[in-house]
């Protein structure tokens, strides 16, 4: 059994290389996009070069050139660009294992979707993202593959669908971050199956005196370009984990729709003016109400009881305490184990995010972090792990209400 604080600070540590390693990977995508769409072609190019580009940066001027296939001799020094990608989907695939293997009771598991024990939580999940590379490298390699507008489709469908599924397998959190896990994976997989194995059949051509194949390019380009166009919908969901309103929403598969649709057309603007093919803005538009409509049906679809507790007309200083008391009873019950100067649960060292629950003083201040997490949605606790019921949580709604009559 490892000591929770050194758990604490593995999990910390995890985080914090999954970061870096996914800003280093992000960057290099998206200057490579970048790059590849602002070369210019001009007379007096060497043979094979597509275009050209001149940067500046750090006090110096770079000219940037673009072979199609590939120059005609092998550089003595190549730099690949691999293992930015590999390192973060590692350090992602060590933390869904931490997080949401280990953890399976907490984070991953509603028994009142479907009971199950950890381990079988942890294989559906494997076996999930498995399958789906399967059925996106399947995809892309299928005469759909040849119509970028239709692989597009498709492919948004089917994470449509695989959101659909975790939905009625995982909890909310969990689902949400399953599909950006999928899309992760994707993405990752490309660079190591695709990607860099078509560039060493490139330069295993040249080595050979041979004439690369200029289809191998054109793959590794779509999966690349896929890369770019899903690479904020993946950051979203994998942040929205702390976000609640999101993902407990009964619409949570639209608004993940609604989201993926609002991060590929940013990047469309961004590459459109990275290729000189004007600035469209009306993906900012686009995404703006892609954004609004997946705020609205989260507001809408929330399993929260907010409005069966209103505050009495007639409420007086009596009835406040009274309703505050049993608030408190209610929290202190069922989360202060948790959120306390010294937790009792199992596994926790200090209170989730130094949120104290243990003293009527403490239960007031975090009034408006409480609305969220146990009223207007039921993220807190954890898969209701300590059985909060209906009526307890109309208590702390009641208590709410009562307490927004007054500061209004």
């Amino acid at each position: 059994m490892i000591d929770p604080q050194i758990s604490e600070w593995i999990s910390q540590i995890a985080r914090w290389i999954h970061v870096i390693t996914a800003i280093a990977w992000i960057g290099s995508s998206f200057y490579f996009i970048h790059l590849d769409l602002s070369l210019k072609k001009r007379e007096g190019l060497p043979e094979g070069v597509g275009g050209e580009a001149w940067q500046v940066h750090g006090g110096g001027f770079y000219n940037m050139r673009k072979y199609l296939v590939a120059p005609p001799e092998l550089p003595k020094e190549l730099t690949w660009f691999k293992w930015e990608s590999y390192a973060t989907w590692i350090s992602g695939f060590f933390l869904l294992v931490w997080v949401y293997y280990l953890q399976a009771d907490l984070y991953t598991i509603n028994p009142e979707i479907l009971p199950m024990a950890p381990w079988q939580a942890s294989a559906i999940s494997i076996g999930a993202l498995a399958v789906s590379w399967l059925v996106y490298d399947g995809l892309c390699r299928s005469p759909l593959g040849k119509n970028d507008v239709a692989l597009g489709v498709m492919l948004f469908a089917y994470i449509l669908l695989a959101a659909y599924g975790f939905t009625h397998v995982f909890n909310g959190r969990a689902a949400f971050l399953h599909t950006g896990a999928m899309i992760a994976t994707w993405m990752s997989a490309s660079v190591f199956l695709v990607i860099i194995p078509n560039q060493k059949k490139v330069v295993a051509s040249l080595l050979a005196g041979e004439a690369p194949n200029p289809a191998l390019g054109k793959q590794a380009k779509q999966r690349s370009t896929h890369n770019n166009y899903l690479t904020l919908p993946v950051l979203f969901l994998m942040l929205s984990n702390h976000y609640p309103l999101a993902w407990s929403s009964k619409y949570a598969v639209g608004i993940i729709g609604l989201i993926v649709i609002a991060g590929a057309v940013v990047r469309h603007f961004f590459n459109s003016q990275h290729a000189g093919k004007g600035s469209p803005w009306w993906t900012w538009g686009v995404a703006a109400a892609c954004v609004a409509i997946a705020i609205w049906l989260s507001i809408i679809g929330k399993p929260g009881i907010a409005n069966m507790a209103e505050a009495p007309k007639d409420a007086t200083p009596a009835t406040m305490a009274a309703a505050f008391d049993e608030a408190v009873l209610a929290i202190q019950s069922r989360c202060s184990m948790c959120h306390a100067a010294e937790p009792v649960w199992e596994g926790i060292p200090v209170a989730p995010k130094g949120v104290h629950l243990d003293t009527p003083e403490a239960i007031a201040q975090h009034a408006s972090a409480i609305r969220i997490q146990s009223v207007l949605t039921h993220a807190m606790p954890p898969n209701n792990i300590t059985e909060m019921t209906l009526d307890e949580r109309k208590a702390v709604a009641t208590w709410l209400a009562q307490r927004d009559t007054v500061t209004r």
